[in-house]
């Protein structure tokens, strides 16, 4: 019986890289209260109940060709209320992404270890 999903976590090669984009991109703000872990990384609160772990640990996929559309790759879908603010974000950082195929308010883009991220707009 799911009632929910607690974490996605993503792996990267860089944490201050990738702080870069969910911090001072995204506007996530880390969860001091995590504990600490045999790894490095650091735990971003969404929204109530719900994060998202990056981890500093090994790709094992590194070098593997991914879709240029996140829509046909793994990805974790976040709900935003302006996707135009988002989309120019995205541009004045030089963030790639695309637009839903499905026509809905929603768009791609991908974080800078090649994570594909979703974000739909709900208003």
């Amino acid at each position: 019986m799911i009632t929910g999903i607690h974490h996605t976590s993503f792996l990267t090669a860089d944490l201050n890289r990738a702080r870069a984009f969910y911090e001072g991109l995204l506007g996530l703000q880390p969860d001091p209260a995590r504990p600490v872990m045999s790894f490095d990384g650091v735990w971003y609160d969404v929204a109530q109940g719900q994060q998202i772990h990056l981890m500093v640990l090994p790709d094992v996929e590194l070098g593997l060709k991914r879709p240029v559309h996140g829509g046909r790759d793994r990805h974790v879908a976040l709900t935003v209320t302006d996707v135009e603010m988002l989309k120019a974000q995205l541009d004045r950082a030089g963030i790639v992404y695309t637009l839903s195929q499905s026509g809905r308010r929603a768009l791609f883009c991908r974080d800078p270890d090649q994570n594909a991220l979703e974000f739909i707009e709900v208003k």
